[in-house]
């Protein structure tokens, strides 16, 4: 497995031990792929995310907008990966009933020192647009000792520690 990837997933991991939000909503979140700046990931929807007229919420799709573009910023090494300054989100179609599934994309467009810029685009199996989002983060003072370099491919840590994840 690539650094990028268990450094990513260690990410997550880190996310879900904190026992907040993300454990509650969408404790089985998959990540599949993660190289510096993308993250490509899969949510089996359960009867507790959709709303009351059956559908996936609208609130989930918000919620995976900011976690996986929390995940975006991680793929560059960041385990602090800052504080939302702005998130929204677009919704094409219905984003499926429980057993669908859901396939995240995330992509960091731009991080400077201070903010991040990502997209995240929600499609169903058959690769339809669903719903689409951006998520702004301050990442101006979320460097710290954590914090890895990888090489250009993610491949490898060249900078930092690079630890296993279970």
């Amino acid at each position: 497995m690539a650094a990028c990837m268990r450094f990513t997933r260690r990410v997550w991991m880190s996310f879900l031990e904190n026992k907040g939000h993300d454990t509650q909503c969408f404790p089985n979140l998959q990540l599949h792929k993660a190289s510096p700046g993308l993250v490509t990931a899969s949510l089996k929807v359960e009867p507790y995310n959709l709303n009351r007229v059956v559908p996936v919420h609208g609130g989930l799709i918000l919620s995976l907008t900011d976690t996986a573009g929390s995940l975006a910023v991680a793929t560059k090494g960041q385990f602090m990966t800052g504080v939302s300054t702005d998130i929204g989100t677009s919704f094409c179609r219905p984003a499926g009933r429980t057993g669908d599934t859901l396939h995240i994309k995330a992509e960091l467009i731009n991080m400077g020192k201070s903010l991040a810029y990502t997209r995240v685009e929600f499609t169903n199996p058959d690769g339809l647009l669903l719903a689409y989002g951006y998520h702004t983060k301050y990442v101006g003072k979320s460097s710290g000792p954590k914090d890895v370099k990888f090489s250009e491919d993610g491949e490898v840590v060249i900078e930092g520690e690079d630890l296993e994840v279970d």
